[in-house]
């Protein structure tokens, strides 16, 4: 997305101090506004309400040299992954029973290239369904003797657990017309399967639209109507190439949501998004609304550049979306993007906005994924920083704003400190007994401002309070929606101390 007129690129821009003064001047309803800009993704059930989904943990990236990421978890418990290899040559898949396991998780081999003809060259964007009983992996493939000849195939594999037996070739996905198409992806929505893909439509000038069609009688065929949805015309879209292509569907709150990737596989790659009701026809390209500006977009702040390619799994006790995605930590690439080999697949949580459209964020920096800190005694307000003061506050748009890494303590002694998520090396520390997000200094003073001792909830165990280190018997709390560090002694105080992580 934009940088936001509070975010990182504005303020690093502009500097800390004119930052403040410039949010000030702005009314703070911009915030609300752009809850209709915030907005996701691919379709996977999910259970419990997402916006009260307990914090997950992963470590990014999970894999390295790993592209156009598919994940999907299955009911025999176990977490399925394939992505495009950097050789082009072959089809992988790993499975794990946790989405950090799929990391060190062995690598099979299902399938290589042809050696002549079709299916021979550019093995791309593989996603595997489990459908009717047996598996299915969508790729793109080129021919030896035109690896540019790009068209969609399908592979079918009747065992259990698909890193067994054999996979039988189901030949090629046959669309109206005979072009450059990939990244073939399935749902269903209301009983009925689609099939939704990126195709270059003979009398468009663009390099790939997006697509969808119901599927036939066997998943590798469609039916009836084909349906164009996205045509690359933004700015945002037309970057380097004019592309739309890597549909996802995720679906919540009586809508679903299509996520596609855009622009040139750079730094320019970043995602969009349509969005519809659930009871509409989907077929019918006016029940999409499009986003105008990016929902997900490059972050030189948390060095995170050219994310896209998504899809979307859960997390392990089924309670919150993942996203899944794949991005470089450098913007500047020599030569062909096609040929960097460094695309990583990364993961992070899925938020969702009160108006129940998706909050991608931004890209959260290498490591540890971050968390949301929710009042307990004010249910839908959630630890931020505005104009670098920490308060609390609801319907955060700038999710990132509200979004902490719990790290050692910088003053060690097993205390932790929260760093900001949109402003790495920024701290939560008290100054004056109030708290701020401001850079470390690596002083002793700010280590101890800014480390706290992790305790049990006050007013509910379930949750966490958060004791200064350096002024025992004083925690962080809520006050008129600002934050402090002050000692608590009234039930109400306790209530205001205490926060559970989501």
């Amino acid at each position: 997305m934009p940088p936001h007129p509070d975010g990182p690129a504005t303020r690093r821009a502009i500097g800390p101090a004119r930052a403040g003064r410039r949010v000030l001047r702005r009314p703070r309803v911009i915030l609300a506004a752009l809850l209709a800009v915030l907005a996701v993704s691919a379709g996977l059930p999910v259970a419990g309400p997402a916006h009260a989904a307990p914090a997950v943990n992963y470590t990014n990236p999970l894999v390295n040299q790993r592209a156009d990421p598919h994940i999907v978890r299955h009911t025999d418990g176990y977490y399925y992954m394939t992505a495009t290899v950097p050789q082009y040559d072959r089809l992988v898949l790993r499975r794990a029973t946790t989405l950090q396991g799929l990391a060190t998780a062995a690598e099979t081999t299902i399938w290589s290239r042809h050696t002549s003809g079709e299916m021979g060259a550019h093995i791309w964007a593989p996603e595997i369904h489990y459908i009717n009983n047996r598996w299915y992996v969508y790729f793109a493939a080129g021919r030896t003797d035109d690896v540019w000849r790009i068209r969609m195939y399908v592979l079918e594999n009747a065992s259990a657990n698909p890193l067994t037996g054999s996979w039988t070739e189901r030949g090629r996905i046959t669309t109206p017309w005979d072009t450059f198409s990939l990244d073939a992806s399935t749902f269903v929505a209301n009983g009925v399967r689609y099939l939704t893909w990126a195709q270059q439509e003979p009398g468009i000038s663009t390099n790939s639209n997006v697509y969808i069609a119901r599927m036939g009688a066997n998943p590798w065929q469609i039916t009836g109507t084909v349906t164009r949805l996205v045509v690359p015309t933004y700015d945002w879209e037309t970057r380097g190439y004019r592309v739309a292509e890597g549909p996802a569907v995720v679906q919540r709150n009586g809508r679903l949501f299509l996520t596609y990737s855009a622009s040139a596989t750079d730094a320019n790659y970043c995602l969009g998004m349509l969005s519809a009701s659930a009871t509409a026809n989907l077929l019918d390209a006016a029940s999409w609304s499009k986003s105008p500006t990016p929902v997900f977009t490059s972050n030189a702040a948390t060095g995170q550049y050219g994310p896209g390619h998504n899809s979307f799994t859960v997390s392990e006790d089924g309670q919150s979306d993942i996203l899944v995605y794949h991005d470089r930590n450098y913007r500047d690439i020599t030569g062909d993007p096609l040929n960097d080999p460094n695309r990583r697949t990364r993961l992070q949580k899925l938020y969702w906005n009160a108006d129940g459209t998706p909050n991608f964020g931004i890209p959260v920096p290498d490591g540890a994924t971050p968390v949301r800190l929710r009042s307990h005694d004010l249910a839908s307000s959630y630890i931020r920083h505005y104009d670098y003061r920490a308060r609390v506050e609801p319907n955060v748009a700038n999710l990132a704003d509200s979004q902490f890494r719990i790290v050692n303590g910088l003053a060690g002694g097993g205390t932790v400190s929260l760093e900001s998520t949109n402003f790495p090396g920024y701290y939560l520390r008290h100054r004056g007994f109030a708290l701020y997000v401001e850079k470390s200094d690596g002083s002793f003073l700010f280590g101890g401002d800014a480390s706290f001792q992790r305790r049990s909830g006050l007013a509910d165990g379930a949750g966490l309070s958060l004791e200064s280190q350096n002024y025992p018997g004083r925690y962080v709390r809520h006050r008129d929606g600002l934050l402090y560090v002050e000692a608590v002694s009234t039930s109400a105080e306790r209530g205001s101390a205490t926060f559970h992580l989501e």
